[in-house]
């Protein structure tokens, strides 16, 4: 395998286990302005930029290749172009609580300026700003 070549260029979805699909898609939709959309009958998808989050529902095996789908494991990164102040005003109007910061983050382009809150399974969710270098 090359070591200066990624095998892979970009994401393009993740999927989160969650307690309930229809508590997370009013979360993610109020909370970070996502889009939801029902792409198979009963699975549904989270759109952002270009990506999306599917969302499994705890004990509705959608893929037997799954081993270990357990809500409130994951730990994701947003990078945002709104000021975090503004982040900030918007999670307190919506009343989500801040875990930590701002505080200063490694980014895998840049450092970041990072906002952390969860989601209603717990999912630990940063939001950022990315630091010009200089």
């Amino acid at each position: 395998m090359p070591t200066t070549t990624s095998l892979v260029d970009a994401l393009d979805h993740l999927v989160l286990t969650v307690h309930s699909i229809p508590r997370s898609i009013a979360f993610y939709e109020r909370v970070l302005g996502m889009e939801a959309q029902e792409f198979k009958p009963g699975r549904y998808a989270l759109h952002f930029g270009r990506q999306k989050i599917n969302l499994h529902e705890v004990g509705n095996v959608v893929d037997p290749n799954v081993k270990h789908a357990t809500p409130g494991s994951a730990d994701v990164c947003f990078l945002t172009r709104m000021p975090l102040a503004d982040v900030i005003a918007h999670l307190q109007r919506e009343q989500v609580a801040i875990v930590q910061g701002p505080v200063r983050a490694t980014g895998a382009q840049a450092t970041l300026q990072s906002l952390y809150f969860y989601d209603p399974d717990e999912n630990l969710i940063e939001v950022a700003n990315e630091v010009p270098a200089g």
